[in-house]
């Protein structure tokens, strides 16, 4: 049988349940995070062009926007435990997949069913938040989360550079093999089931496709999907474009190269602390409405520095940290907004949601390559454009619901 709910005071970060859950979410940013101080490496090794190794986190963006859409209805009709082993398995197979690849497209492919696998990870501990928490406590529940997940993208980049410099790009992918078992091991033997799946009906396509197609017509979860999700590719063009632009535009080591994706994870983990804090007094839409126009105004000062040919190396890095840590507020609230009133779906809810802002993250990463040209400006102008679009959708979507609702009272 399912657990009851969490209280409020089991919201800790010593509890098991949010530190397991912080470890299988951080596996996906994990396997997207290690392998980007070896991108220099793996097109030397493979004798690839220059930038073909962005082409390999695209496929596996593609990968975690595809997968999710079949972890939401399979954890709905069959719980959450089942599916989140299968995916985990999938993902260690996959990882010993990319270690031995003799090509990028032969690690294009290994990396899109890695992301496959990996995926599972983010959609049912989302789920698993959102059976057992309110809509603010489930936001407090996941700004937690950033402070272990936040532990991914400080460690795994250093760690990542050490690996490609001491070993080989390979090993990268054998430690995330060996990350996804240890994963699988303390799903398999710690975490307890949280959905009751004795009143779901059979798992039918046509079913499934009505349910999605309801919450893409619902204009609060549409609004808020893309107004978080906007916000967070934006992000992720910086995660693609950065290791061109630090490593070889401002020509820092590989090693060096993590310190710098640290500190900008660490201002991340930090404004995500201060708004579960803040969450304690303030509901979460209300602070996503205050922090959602940090993206876009933070990104247009750095593509007019880019453009106007002003942006050093330490405007840039000023920039960029302001801009990640806008992340820590948009997206525990953005989640948090969007799945509030899908208790009932929320694997489903979840997976959608998943699917689309890992879409825009496809898209946003996608045009960094496509506008490649040696400089600043491709990372610049995809954040700046990222930014105002999230501001832009909650304006014209969300924000006339709400006027709306308050009226009524």
């Amino acid at each position: 049988m399912p657990r009851q709910p969490y209280s409020t005071t089991s919201l800790s970060l010593l509890s098991g349940w949010l530190l397991l859950l912080g470890a299988l979410t951080g596996l996906a940013p994990l396997s997207i995070d290690m392998y980007l101080p070896g991108f220099p490496a793996i097109e030397k090794s493979l004798l690839a062009q220059a930038g073909s190794a962005e082409l390999t986190l695209a496929s596996y963006f593609i990968g975690l926007a595809i997968g999710q859409l079949f972890y939401g209805p399979l954890s709905d009709r069959f719980g959450r435990r089942l599916p989140l082993m299968a995916g985990l398995v999938i993902y260690i197979a996959a990882s010993i997949g990319c270690a031995f690849a003799g090509s990028i497209p032969e690690l294009i492919i290994w990396r899109f069913l890695q992301a496959l696998g990996g995926c599972a990870g983010m959609v049912v501990t989302l789920a698993i938040i959102r059976d057992r928490c309110s809509a603010n406590d489930a936001a407090r529940a996941l700004s937690m989360l950033m402070l272990v997940m936040g532990l991914a993208p400080i460690l795994a980049p250093l760690i990542g550079g050490w690996i490609v410099t001491t070993f080989d790009w390979r090993a990268l992918f054998l430690t995330l093999a060996f990350a996804g078992s240890l994963g699988l091991l303390a799903v398999y033997f710690k975490l307890e089931e949280t959905h009751d799946t004795g009143n779901e009906p059979p798992l039918v396509l046509s079913r499934v496709l009505r349910n999605y197609g309801r919450l893409m017509i619902d204009r609060s979860f549409i609004g808020y999907t893309l107004s978080g999700g906007l916000a967070r590719a934006g992000m992720f063009a910086y995660i693609a474009g950065s290791p061109f632009v630090f490593i070889e535009y401002y020509e820092i080591p590989a090693q060096h190269y993590g310190w710098i994706f640290g500190i900008n994870a660490a201002g991340l983990i930090l404004f995500s602390q201060i708004n579960a804090w803040r969450l304690k007094k303030h509901d979460a839409t209300v602070l996503l409405s205050r922090a959602l126009w940090l993206p876009g105004g933070i990104g247009l000062v750095l593509l007019g520095l880019s453009l106007t040919g002003h942006i050093t190396l330490p405007l840039l890095l000023v920039g960029i940290f302001c801009f990640v840590s806008s992340i820590g507020y948009i997206g525990p609230n953005s989640s948090a907004a969007t799945l509030a009133t899908h208790g009932q779906q929320a694997g489903t809810a979840s997976a959608l949601m998943g699917s689309l802002q890992f879409g825009l993250a496809t898209v946003a990463g996608g045009l960094v390559n496509v506008f490649h040209d040696g400089t600043t400006f491709p990372m610049a102008i995809v954040m700046a454009g990222c930014g105002i679009g999230a501001w832009l959708t909650h304006r014209l979507i969300v924000a006339p619901k709400q006027s709306a609702r308050h009226m009524q009272y």
